[in-house]
């Protein structure tokens, strides 16, 4: 990465702004791009740290020719901009067209135009499969998604495949699920559950479970989907390929929940099913990482304990800033 010049669209939200750290630790050329919408997650208080060492464009995915004259002088693209709440996109379904399909295409054109030796590293979701039709959910799991965000994240991610075997684009996706750690937007439910609860545990408050909260669900810390991502960009051997960066091992919603009062704080409340979630919920997520671990040689280092207990970390003395 060292010298490399990167576009991290989506840069000022929870995944990209991590993502822009370490590309600055190893020697990158960092230009963030994001339009800063409340509805998406991005906090300028993200990259405090690194304001004077990256380059901020203050713009929208869905602007052709803004994202265009950034494009044609990169070297690598990671794609994480994205209309990112599943409720939302279930009652503003157009505008989660726009950003997440259209929003790409624009990424996708403005290289094949004008800059079609980049290398883009596309972030997909494991909701996209929705509900298990197997035992354990791999890369050619049929897909199901039980929402109008994780139907476009599915389109969007055939569009980065489209263009990369039409186009001879270099193009990888790597898919997340239910990423936590420092930088994430704790005060809402609609960026993810997990990082809601960590930021109602530093508060001291009640973290809500709907039903038994049996569900199981793959969890990541943010650093290892970071290293997910840039061995994504450096492989000479994945174009084409999409991959699950997920972790070893699943908890159902009622353990991570209590995790989280462990090591964090707050308690556990059970209620029942509110019926606009229960309509989107879509059951067990029980996802492999043998391909990635196999073809990148990638494997999660940090677990449930040591990631919350990183996060608390980070987020006790600037909670103000992130609420």
């Amino acid at each position: 990465m060292k010298g490399k010049r990167i576009l991290i669209t989506g840069g000022l939200g929870f995944v990209g702004s991590n993502l822009a750290h370490r590309c600055l630790e190893l020697g990158a050329q960092v230009a963030i791009y994001d339009c800063l919408d409340p509805k998406s997650g991005g906090n300028m208080q993200n990259i405090q740290e690194i304001k004077n060492s990256v380059e901020v464009i203050l713009n929208d995915i869905r602007n052709f020719e803004g994202l265009s004259a950034c494009i044609q002088r990169r070297d690598i693209v990671f794609s994480c901009a994205a209309y990112t709440s599943h409720p939302n996109s279930m009652k503003e379904p157009l505008i989660d067209i726009d950003v997440n399909c259209k929003g790409m295409i624009n990424i996708l054109e403005a290289a094949r135009r004008f800059n079609p030796d980049l290398k883009i590293v596309h972030v997909g979701t494991s909701t996209q499969i929705g509900q298990m039709r197997r035992e354990q959910v791999d890369e050619l799991h049929p897909e199901f998604p039980v929402d109008i965000y994780s139907a476009n994240k599915s389109a969007s991610e055939k569009y980065v495949l489209i263009y990369g075997r039409a186009y001879r684009m270099r193009a990888t996706v790597v898919r997340l699920a239910n990423v936590f750690g420092p930088r994430s937007n704790i005060r809402s439910p609609e960026f993810g559950f997990v990082n809601y609860f960590i930021g109602l545990a530093l508060r001291g408050k009640t973290l809500t479970v709907y039903g038994t909260g049996s569900q199981l669900r793959n969890l990541s810390y943010v650093e290892d989907v970071v290293d997910a991502l840039i061995l994504a960009a450096e492989s000479q051997r994945v174009e084409g390929e999409v991959f699950f960066a997920a972790a070893d091992r699943q908890y159902s919603v009622a353990e991570i929940a209590t995790a989280i009062v462990q090591h964090v704080g707050g308690k556990v409340e059970s209620v029942e099913w509110p019926k606009e979630r229960e309509a989107i919920d879509f059951g067990d997520a029980v996802v492999s990482n043998a391909k990635i671990k196999q073809v990148l040689g990638w494997k999660p280092l940090f677990d449930l304990a040591s990631g919350l207990a990183r996060t608390r970390e980070y987020f006790v003395s600037r909670l103000d800033r992130y609420l």
